[in-house]
């Protein structure tokens, strides 16, 4: 009962919740102070008694040979220095962590370092718009860098990288579902042989389409003979990788397929492939660029041209890979050097190119649609 003159209690309605009750982001502290005093603490330490001991003690010499052991002196420092500090499940966390970050960060320089100097020793002729739109018919080694290119070699790359894609992925994919989804007495014999191939020697391929190709069917040495090569190159790289992603679709889906009354490859087709799709373009694209890199395989079979070729099947068409090799280390003289190393940023620049496009067409996430089937799906709600 209230009194008079006395107000009545305040109440709290759930629109009005108290802010101490609102949700607060809490953040990790993943280094803390003593953390990363003992990581500087360790470099510093191994890079001191290591000079010491590797440059003015023992008769060793080399700079790789002196970071290598600088590296597992770390190591050690910092184990030694993390078990004063904490128990001896906090180190191995410590120490694991610091090498796996540490990997990581040697995986990032080595790949920059390596496109890095690439760019470096091309610059003279990548800068020069010529590079990209003529061919090595009117230049030599003393030609200067803006006359003659390597458009004839990335002609020659994007066609047999094409021809063998086309070749090779059907085949490869039919292998994966094959192994994931149908299996039998017969699934070991062919995964053997396709691990098997996997490790073969990439030169192999290209003999195999020498020997039966050019020296018994007689094929002339041509884009089409490179393609062919690559494409046997390519294939169980594509294999493997879309078997493992296949088998990472949830059996939950295949299930409830089947209880739908889908026959296996229904399933198959309209079910598990589109929902590894992102996947697939993954392991296809890991082949194109296993691929759109070699020269062993091409070396025997393509041959060697310095005008454009458009046609794969007629006529030695060189490749960016065979480029490379040819005038960078077997010419290796004057011009022919920097057009070397500028034939390597225009294959990165083609590999990069490949990894976005498949990460347009594959989706961020296994099972999401694209943004052509989201429309599709609602025209169809709108219809209904």
């Amino acid at each position: 009962m209230l009194t008079q003159g006395a107000q009545p209690p305040a109440t709290t309605s759930p629109e009005t919740t108290p802010s101490q009750d609102a949700e607060r982001k809490v953040r990790i502290v993943r280094v803390s102070p003593a953390g990363a005093a003992t990581l500087a603490g360790a470099a510093v330490g191994a890079l001191g008694l290591l000079w010491l001991v590797y440059e003015r003690m023992l008769p060793f010499t080399g700079v790789l040979g002196f970071w290598v052991c600088w590296y597992v002196a770390f190591l050690l420092f910092y184990a030694a220095m993390a078990g004063l500090q904490w128990d001896r499940r906090d180190v191995v966390n410590k120490v694991v962590t610091v090498g796996l970050a540490t990997g990581g960060i040697l995986v990032i320089l080595v790949v920059f370092g390596t496109d890095l100097y690439t760019l470096v020793r091309g610059a003279p002729s990548v800068f020069n718009v010529s590079f990209f739109t003529q061919s090595l018919a009117f230049a030599d080694s003393q030609t200067p860098l803006y006359i003659g290119g390597v458009a004839h070699a990335a002609v020659g790359t994007l066609e047999q990288i094409t021809i063998a894609t086309l070749l090779s992925v059907p085949l490869a994919v039919a292998t994966a579902v094959f192994l994931a989804e149908v299996g039998g007495a017969m699934a070991r014999p062919v995964r053997i042989i396709v691990e098997a191939m996997t490790a073969l020697p990439d030169i192999i391929a290209g003999l195999f389409v020498y020997a039966l190709f050019i020296l018994t069917l007689g094929m002339q040495k041509s884009g089409l003979a490179a393609s062919l090569a690559l494409a046997v190159t390519m294939m169980p790289i594509i294999a493997r990788a879309s078997e493992v992603v296949l088998r990472l679709v949830p059996g939950t889906l295949r299930e409830a397929s089947l209880a739908l009354g889908s026959s296996q490859w229904r399933t198959a087709w309209n079910v598990v492939l589109p929902t590894a799709r992102s996947g697939l373009a993954t392991a296809i694209v890991l082949g194109m660029a296993r691929g759109i890199g070699e020269t062993a395989p091409v070396l025997i079979v393509s041959g060697v041209t310095r005008e454009f070729n458009f046609n794969p099947v007629s006529g030695p068409q060189v490749s960016l890979p065979l480029f490379i090799w040819t005038y960078a280390h077997v010419e290796g003289v004057g011009n022919y050097i920097a057009r070397g190393f500028g034939a390597g940023v225009a294959l990165v620049i083609i590999v990069l190119l490949l990894f976005t496009l498949a990460r347009k067409l594959g989706g961020t996430a296994p099972g999401q649609l694209t943004k052509r089937q989201r429309r599709q799906l609602a025209r169809q709600g709108a219809r209904v």
